[in-house]
């Protein structure tokens, strides 16, 4: 096995493995994501009807209103069992277009228990119906209400973290270039997409659908960023793999070998450690797009790897 890759026992191989076989043959016989109207897709997350599984929505967990600059912002809030460490901002992956703050609870819980963080999910705006720069504008306003008092209003110290997985990387890495300065400790970044022109991973992916396929892709990139060629979409404001990354927290890229975005986190990672900031990659065998969403040993492993991340830096 290469060494770039992360070492994993043959038996937790295997079932990733067996795992990917199976829902591979399951997408081949359904209609494609990008070929049904996306009110369908996202009543069907809902209902428990996709890849996900029943959404599952934790007791303890509440919602509160945050004031951004043109609208109220639902912050998804679960809290860690003990007194709180600080605070976690999440936020949501989806291809901008899926996805909300209460779809991913039991994660949540699971890295405030372990951590000692307030998990905060975003309920931003999504696409077709609200393209860039919506997202990105939900996401900053609630990083500077959190700044600014935020954490009183949650009962934790001012000790921040930022996180995300797909599109919520993404929308994490701008959040952070948007802001005056950087006030985030850590930046747990799960296999975003930073070059929304493409890298040579998807360029070459084709229409395998692992999750991911470069239909799928461009839909969502369409969608995010209607009518705009490739070159506008490196602007750094849109694709942050372009930007001036000095200043940065530390971070921890994770991805797998067997996704479509693969490139967007070994690029991104090499561009960030140049610009003088600490980085660690997590590049996993056998592992597809969202597979730390499944029910696989495989992606427990990255699970508790990325709430060691963030709880080892909060010393």
């Amino acid at each position: 096995m290469a060494s770039w890759l992360e070492p994993v026992s043959e038996v937790v191989a295997a079932e990733a493995i067996a795992f990917n076989d199976k829902l591979e043959a399951l997408l081949a016989k359904a209609p494609s994501i990008h070929t049904i109207p996306v009110a369908l897709v996202r009543a069907a997350r809902k209902e428990g009807k996709g890849l996900f599984g029943v959404p599952v929505f934790v007791p303890g967990a509440k919602d509160i209103s945050v004031q951004g600059r043109s609208r109220e912002i639902k912050l998804r809030v679960i809290r860690p069992p003990g007194e709180a460490k600080g605070v976690y901002l999440h936020i949501h992956g989806g291809g901008w277009t899926l996805g909300g703050a209460d779809q991913q609870d039991l994660m949540l819980q699971e890295l405030a228990k372990v951590t000692g963080l307030v998990a905060a999910s975003i309920e931003y705006r999504l696409a077709p119906e609200h393209p860039f720069p919506a997202a990105a504008e939900d996401c900053e306003d609630v990083a500077n209400w959190l700044i600014e008092g935020g954490a009183t209003v949650l009962a934790a110290p001012t000790r921040f973290a930022i996180g995300g997985e797909s599109a919520g990387a993404h929308l994490a890495v701008l959040t952070l270039l948007r802001l005056p300065k950087q006030v985030f400790y850590a930046a747990n970044l799960v296999y975003g997409a930073y070059d929304l022109s493409s890298t040579p991973s998807v360029r070459s992916w084709g229409d395998r659908n692992l999750v991911l396929s470069v239909p799928i892709i461009e839909y969502f990139g369409e969608g995010f960023t209607p009518k705009l060629s490739p070159e506008q979409r490196r602007d750094p404001t849109i694709s942050p793999l372009y930007a001036d990354l000095r200043g940065m927290p530390p971070a921890l890229f994770t991805v797998g070998a067997l996704d479509p975005l693969l490139d967007d986190s070994l690029f991104m990672e090499a561009r960030w450690r140049a610009a003088g900031n600490s980085s660690t990659l997590r590049v996993w065998p056998h592992a597809i797009h969202g597979f730390n969403a499944f029910p696989i040993e495989l992606g427990r492993i990255s699970n508790r790897d990325q709430f060691e991340f963030l709880g080892s830096r909060l010393a």
